[in-house]
């Protein structure tokens, strides 16, 4: 399996307010250990992903519709481990927080020594590595289009798509369903999000831009910031309690309360549910001439999580998970709107600017952005 290369010479001099290799290391070590095989068994999982995830790309081209699918030699295709997934986020972190870091600690230079920054970004580095040993066990694969932006050497000019290997091997396992199935099922869904960035080059640094908007935002005024992190966690607390684990809006970002908080996290939250939505319906849109046992693999898999543990429910409401697996069901039920009103070529609209995502009421009313583009 790949594994990342070092961190991003284009991080800040100095101390940073995260240690971003810390956050690595730290998520290497916590990350909970995949299942049991042998160097043979790990080269053919490795050479089958390579070679599903090859051959999905037509299936999302037909699908689709986007005539994108027919080069994607601007990004990279990996198959990694727990560990190197991990790291890969930390590297697409730096880029996403550096102007936001840059600003605090800007805004916190006269207040802090240079010892007290190492320090901070040592304890926010490792509750970061801590966060992602714990999703290092979840994700199945991962689109990360701001890789080129970390300034790695021989990087692809797009994105690299992350499939984490043995997360794939315990789910097929857990599911009981046929491998190459489930994984080339796997690979139509995150070759899609591929896709999708190379049919729209502006959408990276749109996204970018409107994450450090909310990320400043967020962060922006620290004096409070703990306050609205204590708030949030006796709030989860009490939901648990109450609802047994019914899951919050969005975890964490339930924290924000200021208008324009709102509304960066609802244009994000919009264009998240289009993209995950578009990727499941490519996912749906397969038949048993393409994966055989496609209908046992979808009932199983959504049937997935109804005996997760108390443990395991407060920390997916307080990183927002549930809320994520609402924006897949929520994007999708917009996708397949406008494609039963407009058909494929017009659902495709959305790609041409940034002025033609859907709001967050669109996603709920298709026919509300149908009208709007005129279609």
């Amino acid at each position: 399996m790949e594994t990342m290369d070092s961190q991003s010479s284009a991080a800040a001099p100095g101390p940073s307010l995260i240690n971003w290799e810390l956050a690595a290391s730290t998520a290497a070590n916590l990350a909970p250990a995949g299942p049991a095989l042998s160097g043979k068994e790990i080269g053919a999982a490795v050479a089958d992903l390579r070679l599903l995830a090859d051959r999905s790309v037509p299936y999302v081209h037909e699908i689709t519709g986007l005539d994108a699918a027919r080069d994607l030699r601007d990004s990279q295709v990996l198959v990694v481990d727990r560990a190197s997934w991990a790291k890969a986020n930390t590297q697409s972190f730096s880029v996403l927080m550096q102007s936001t870091m840059a600003a605090l600690a800007k805004k916190q230079a006269a207040a802090l020594r240079p010892s007290s920054v190492a320090l901070s970004g040592t304890v926010t580095g490792a509750q970061l590595g801590g966060v992602l040993a714990f999703l290092s066990s979840k994700v199945l694969g991962q689109y990360d289009p701001f890789a080129a932006l970390a300034g790695r050497p021989g990087a692809a000019a797009g994105g690299r798509l992350l499939l984490v290997a043995p997360n794939i091997i315990s789910v097929e396992r857990e599911l009981n369903v046929d491998p190459s199935d489930f994984r080339l099922w796997v690979c139509l869904h995150e070759q899609t999000h591929r896709v999708q960035f190379a049919a729209a080059p502006w959408l990276r640094h749109h996204m970018l831009s409107e994450i450090e908007k909310l990320s400043t935002l967020l962060v922006g005024d620290t004096d409070k910031l703990a306050e609205k992190l204590v708030s949030a966690a006796r709030s989860l607390t009490r939901k648990s309690a109450e609802h047994d684990g019914a899951p919050s809006r969005g975890g964490l970002l339930d924290l924000l309360q200021d208008p324009e908080e709102k509304a960066a996290l609802s244009h994000l939250t919009a264009v998240m549910s289009l993209l995950e939505g578009h990727a499941n319906v490519v996912m749906d849109a397969v038949d048993a001439g393409i994966v055989p046992s496609v209908r046992t693999i979808r009932q199983r898999f959504n049937s997935r999580g109804k005996d997760r543990g108390a443990l395991e429910k407060f920390i997916r409401n307080l990183l927002g998970l549930d809320a994520k697996m609402r924006q897949y069901s929520d994007g999708a039920r917009f996708v397949r709107g406008v494609v039963a009103e407009t058909g494929m070529s017009g659902f495709n609209h959305v790609w041409t600017s940034a002025d033609h995502l859907p709001t967050e009421q669109e996603i709920h009313a298709p026919t509300l952005w149908v009208q709007r583009m005129g279609l």
